[in-house]
């Protein structure tokens, strides 16, 4: 292990502690926004995954490079998923023809 792994994990486990109490606080009404914010960070690191995954790096970065990709692949798609869930308890479900008096 190299000297910057613990700093760089303790940075990490500290941000992820921060993320999970910001976003347990944050209202019903701003979920779909925060999802939608979600899924552009989520294709940013699915970008950065790609990079990490394809290049000639040793193979413990190209396997973390495969999960990230996992992860943020599934993050992106869930998301949609649930946000498209959402919106459809929003419709009614009453269609109206407009032609016809």
């Amino acid at each position: 292990m190299t000297e910057e792994f613990w700093p760089t994990l303790f940075v990490f486990v500290l941000a992820s502690f921060i993320g999970l109490g910001v976003v347990r606080r944050v209202s019903r009404l701003l979920h779909t926004p925060l999802m939608s914010l979600t899924n552009a960070i989520s294709a940013i690191a699915v970008v950065g995954a790609i990079a990490v995954a394809g290049r000639d790096y040793p193979v413990e970065l190209r396997v973390m490079g495969v999960v990230a990709l996992f992860a943020s692949m599934t993050n992106i798609i869930s998301g949609f998923l649930l946000t498209d869930r959402m919106l459809r308890m929003f419709k009614t479900g009453k269609k109206t023809d407009r032609g016809e008096a």
